[in-house]
C-alpha cells in the first residue's frame, strides 16, 4: 500500500513538528510548509491525499487556499485556535471538509483524517483523469460544458460557481439562499436551478450531473 500523503500549512513551528512527528509515526508521509504562496506551489507540483491547513498564515489567510482550484479535488481538514461559529461556517462554506480548534487531540486527528480518506476513496486510488476533471470548466466568466459554450443568467452562474467549488458534496438550500443575496427563497432557488439543468443536462428530469438531495439541497457530480 501506498503510504498516505498529507500536505499541512502551518506557521507555528512547535505545533507542525508535534503534529508532522506524530502523523509520520503513524505511516503518514507529511510535507509541512508555513505559507499559501508554498502551499500552492506544493500542490502545483506533487499529488496529496489530504490537506490540513490553518487559518491565521503570513502571507494570506486560509480561506484564500480553500476558494482556490488547487485545494478543490482535497479533503480539507481545517486546525485553527479561531473557534467561533461564524468563521467555522465560512470555512465549510468555502470547501473544508473538518474543522479542529487548537489545541487538538492527535489521536482524534488520525481518526478523522481516516473517516475523510475512506469517504472519498482517495487512499491508492489514483486522481480523477484530466478529461473527467473538466467536463465543467470556467474561463473568464463562462462556462464550458467539455468545449461547449454554456449561456447562463448572473445568478445562474453564481450559483453554478458554488456547485462547482463544491463538486460531489451536497450544498444546502440554506447556504446557497443565504449567500446569493439575489435568491430571496427556497422557491426562487429551485426555478434557477431547473433552468441550469435545462442547459446541462440531456435530460432535465434524470440528470446526471446536478442532482438534488431531496430534503437537503443540490449535487453537482462529477
Amino acid at each position: 500500500m501506498n503510504r498516505v500523503k498529507i500536505l499541512y500549512i502551518e506557521d507555528d513551528m512547535t505545533a507542525a513538528k508535534y503534529i508532522v512527528e506524530f502523523l509520520t509515526g503513524y505511516g503518514f508521509e507529511v510535507e509541512h510548509t508555513d505559507s499559501i504562496s508554498s502551499g500552492i506551489s506544493f500542490l502545483n507540483q506533487k499529488e496529496f491525499d489530504l490537506l490540513l491547513l490553518d487559518l491565521d498564515l503570513p502571507d494570506f489567510d486560509g480561506f484564500e487556499l480553500l476558494k482556490s482550484d488547487e485545494s478543490s479535488s482535497l479533503p480539507i481538514i481545517v486546525i485553527s485556535a479561531i473557534a467561533d461559529t461564524t468563521t467555522k461556517i465560512r470555512a465549510f462554506r468555502y470547501g473544508a471538509n473538518d474543522y479542529m480548534v487548537k489545541p487538538i487531540d492527535l489521536l482524534e486527528l488520525e481518526a478523522r483524517i481516516w473517516a475523510h480518506l475512506s469517504r472519498c476513496s482517495k487512499v491508492c486510488v489514483p486522481k480523477k483523469d484530466k478529461d473527467k476533471r473538466d467536463i465543467f470548466r470556467i474561463k473568464n466568466s463562462q462556462l464550458y460544458f467539455q468545449t461547449k459554450a454554456i449561456d447562463l443568467t448572473p445568478i445562474e452562474f453564481e450559483i453554478f460557481q458554488i456547485l462547482l467549488k463544491n463538486k460531489n458534496k451536497t450544498v444546502t438550500r440554506e447556504i446557497l439562499t443565504e449567500t446569493l443575496s439575489s435568491v430571496s427563497s427556497h422557491r426562487a432557488l429551485d426555478y434557477h436551478i431547473k433552468n441550469i439543468r435545462s442547459k446541462i443536462e440531456k435530460e432535465s428530469k434524470n440528470p446526471r450531473y446536478l442532482k438534488t438531495q431531496y430534503g437537503v439541497g443540490y449535487k453537482l457530480t462529477i
